[in-house]
């Protein structure tokens, strides 16, 4: 007696995974006032908190405000603070987050417009005062050259995506608005060292870093290397070396010597 073959189960169709949910505490709001509002909302594996918000926006508050744009970490659009900590929602993964509700709020450094979205006009404020890479006198464009050493030392600081999270967490800026005007900040900080370890860059911007854009208030406690998305030592690499020059230049005593002879003598100054 032959057997006959056993015909294979059907394989079973892929079913689809069960969202989890998760508590949201969103503050909602304007200038006027708000407070944090409660929702349960859909969650998938892997996803990242700008996802539920979006599905939140999508399925029960359709009027929550939210800046985002690229949704990858490059462009800094969607910051806000989650859980208390400067964060970009793109990159705040729901697993990397401990149970329990997540609250998510607007930077608090900033006014508010509405909900999540903040008026960061201050740093843009603060970007026309920096003076803008200028090149020596006789060299024309195409004619640059540069040792990869060089080019290597300030390409750190050109991976920053003006996020903000440095400028939300500074403490100077938090905690004193009457500082604002006189005080521009980690992210500025970084780009005046960008200029100044340039070395085809001819301008000296440490009297206006000193003078106008309050380096000396920093006191380097490193909140803002921190927070920031694309790693930048920001403390280590940017602000410590620009005090030390700041410092050189005004109180070193052997320093003022040789800037006295030069201008006795008509050479051209010290870089």
């Amino acid at each position: 007696m032959t057997s006959q073959p056993r015909a294979d189960k059907p394989a079973a169709a892929d079913a689809e995974p069960v969202p989890l949910t998760r508590a949201l505490r969103v503050w909602r709001g304007d200038k006027a006032g708000g407070a944090l509002t409660d929702y349960a909302v859909p969650a998938h594996e892997g996803e990242v908190v700008l996802d539920v918000l979006h599905r939140l926006q999508a399925t029960q508050a359709n009027d929550l405000a939210i800046r985002w744009n690229c949704k990858a970490g490059k462009c800094g659009s969607c910051s806000m603070e989650i859980n208390g900590r400067p964060r970009l929602a793109c990159m705040a993964r729901l697993s990397s987050l401990p149970d329990g509700p997540i609250t998510v709020t607007p930077l608090r450094t900033f006014p508010v417009i509405r909900d999540l979205v903040t008026n960061v006009t201050f740093n843009y404020d603060w970007a026309l005062q920096v003076r803008s890479f200028a090149p020596p006198d006789g060299l024309p464009p195409g004619q640059y050259r540069m040792a990869q050493a060089d080019v290597d030392r300030s390409q750190e600081f050109r991976k920053c995506i003006e996020c903000w999270l440095c400028q939300d967490v500074c403490h100077v800026i938090r905690d004193h608005d009457d500082a604002k005007p006189v005080y521009a900040g980690p992210r500025y900080f970084i780009r005046h060292a960008e200029l100044d370890m340039h070395p085809l860059d001819a301008a000296d911007r440490r009297d206006a870093l000193r003078e106008r854009h309050g380096l000396g208030l920093c006191n380097i406690t490193k909140c803002c290397t921190e927070v920031c998305p694309a790693g930048i030592k920001i403390t280590d690499n940017a602000i410590i070396p620009m005090k030390e020059r700041s410092a050189d230049q005004r109180y070193d005593p052997l320093g003022r010597v040789l800037r006295s002879w030069r201008r006795r003598e008509g050479r051209p100054p010290a870089g």
